[in-house]
């Protein structure tokens, strides 16, 4: 059993590697592989709304995502995040709980739909997911995203309605 709590300033040692490594592989994310440490805490925690950390019943994290507005002004009714799983911890439920702990928290936040603007389409575990989880895709960006290891990518725009 896992459990879901707001990022707390003593998680950034655990927080880092995690995101260290998967940034770095260049596959799912955006974040430059060689991004610093300092220009990821700034997009993980402080230009976030919130971040949060999944943890196990003794502390030890599993996975962390964060929530903000998918656009300033007219468009920050509609939320974005990003979700990142340990690698001992995949294919274990941490995701789906994350994204599910997610969008309640983007409803008390008052955003009413959630949008993923880059899901790498080569990323087919994120894509059943959040398919899974009610997401559609909207819209495909052809070769928009540079991965490390295949090129040029397709990328997915993915969507969801969450309050009316």
């Amino acid at each position: 059993m896992t459990s879901i709590r707001r990022y707390q300033k003593p998680d950034w040692p655990v927080v880092w590697p995690l995101l260290q490594t998967t940034f770095s592989s260049g596959d799912t994310y955006a974040f430059s592989p060689d991004s610093s440490e300092s220009e990821i805490h700034k997009a993980w925690v402080e230009t976030a709304a919130a971040t949060y950390v999944s943890c196990t019943k003794d502390g030890r994290l599993l996975g962390t995502y964060i929530i903000k507005a998918n656009q300033p002004g007219l468009g920050s009714h509609v939320c974005n995040c990003g979700y990142i799983v340990a690698p001992e911890a995949q294919r274990q439920g941490v995701a789906s709980a994350m994204c599910e702990h997610s969008q309640r928290e983007a409803v008390s936040m008052g955003f009413i739909a959630m949008q993923f603007n880059l899901v790498v389409s080569t990323n087919e575990r994120a894509v059943r997911l959040w398919k899974r989880l009610g997401f559609h895709v909207v819209g495909t960006l052809p070769r928009a995203f540079h991965h490390q290891s295949l090129g040029f990518v397709d990328a997915l725009v993915m969507y969801k309605k969450l309050a009316s």
